[in-house]
C-alpha cells in the first residue's frame, strides 16, 4: 500500500492511502507516525491521523521536500507496526431512557430493539484515531446492517457517554455536545479526564467491546465510578 504524498500548504503535508479501511492500513499508518516522529522530531509540530490519511504540520518549510524524499526511499509494505492486543470493555445501557433513538432506529431497520443491541454489541471495534471532541474515538467495525444516515436535524445537546450510530460508524460522545448521530445507549465510563497526564485510557490500534448492562447497573456505576477494564 503506497500512500500518495500531498502538499496541502507550505507548512502542511499529507500522506493519503487509496484503499479500504483495514487493520493492515492502520498498522502502516502507526508505523509511519512512529518513524516520522523519530526521524523528524524537531521539525514536526503535530501529526493528525484520519482513516486514510496522515497529516503533518511542520515547523520548517524545507522539511516537506525532505519527507517526500524519505517516502521515495522506503518500502511501505515493510512499515507495519503490530497492533495492540488489548480489548477495552465498555459497559453500555441500551434503552430508550439512555438512548433516545434506539426504538426509532430499530423500527427503521425493521428489527427488534433486542436484535439491534445484539448486532451492535457483538463486534470488536478498532480505534483508529481521536478527533471531533477531546476523547472521541473513531472506530471501525460497525456491521453494515446497522449503517444509518446522520440525522437531518442534529440534536442540540447529546448527553456525555452517549453511544451512537452515524453513517458507517459508531462512537461514544465523551462530553455533552450537539450531535447528529442516532443515540442507542449510554455508558457510565468517563472517556476523557484532563486532570491526567494522558487524558484518554485507550490508544489507537486497541479495541473496544460494548457490554450491555441494565438500567440498574448503569445507575449504580454512575454513582460509583469505575475505571474501564480490559482483557
Amino acid at each position: 500500500m503506497n500512500p500518495e504524498f500531498k502538499q496541502v500548504s507550505p507548512m502542511i503535508c499529507e500522506f493519503e492511502w487509496d484503499c479500504a479501511i483495514s487493520d493492515e492500513l492502520l498498522q502502516q499508518q502507526l508505523r509511519f507516525q512512529t518513524t516520522l516522529q523519530k526521524d523528524f522530531n524537531s521539525e514536526i509540530i503535530e501529526l493528525r491521523m484520519g482513516f486514510k490519511t496522515l497529516a503533518l504540520i511542520l515547523s520548517n518549510i524545507s522539511t516537506s521536500s525532505e519527507i517526500e524524499n524519505w517516502l521515495k526511499t522506503i518500502h511501505p509494505e515493510e512499515y507495519c507496526k503490530p497492533l495492540p492486543e488489548k480489548i477495552w470493555q465498555i459497559p453500555v445501557c441500551y434503552s430508550p431512557e439512555t438512548g433516545r433513538d434506539l426504538e426509532a432506529l430499530a423500527r427503521h431497520k425493521n428489527i427488534s430493539q433486542k436484535e439491534l443491541i445484539s448486532m451492535h454489541s457483538q463486534p470488536l471495534y478498532r480505534i483508529h484515531f481521536y478527533g471531533f471532541l477531546p476523547g472521541f474515538m473513531y472506530l471501525n467495525g460497525l456491521k453494515e446492517e446497522l449503517h444509518a444516515a446522520r440525522k437531518n436535524v442534529p440534536d442540540r445537546v447529546v448527553p456525555p457517554g452517549s453511544v451512537a450510530i452515524g453513517g458507517s460508524q459508531t462512537g461514544i460522545y465523551p462530553s455533552s455536545s450537539p450531535g447528529g448521530w442516532h443515540l442507542i445507549g449510554q455508558t457510565p465510563i468517563s472517556l476523557f479526564d484532563p486532570r491526567q497526564a494522558i487524558p484518554v485510557f485507550a490508544e489507537a490500534g486497541e479495541r473496544i467491546e460494548f457490554t450491555p448492562i441494565t438500567i440498574q447497573e448503569f445507575e449504580y456505576l454512575k454513582k460509583h465510578p469505575q475505571n474501564p477494564k480490559f482483557r
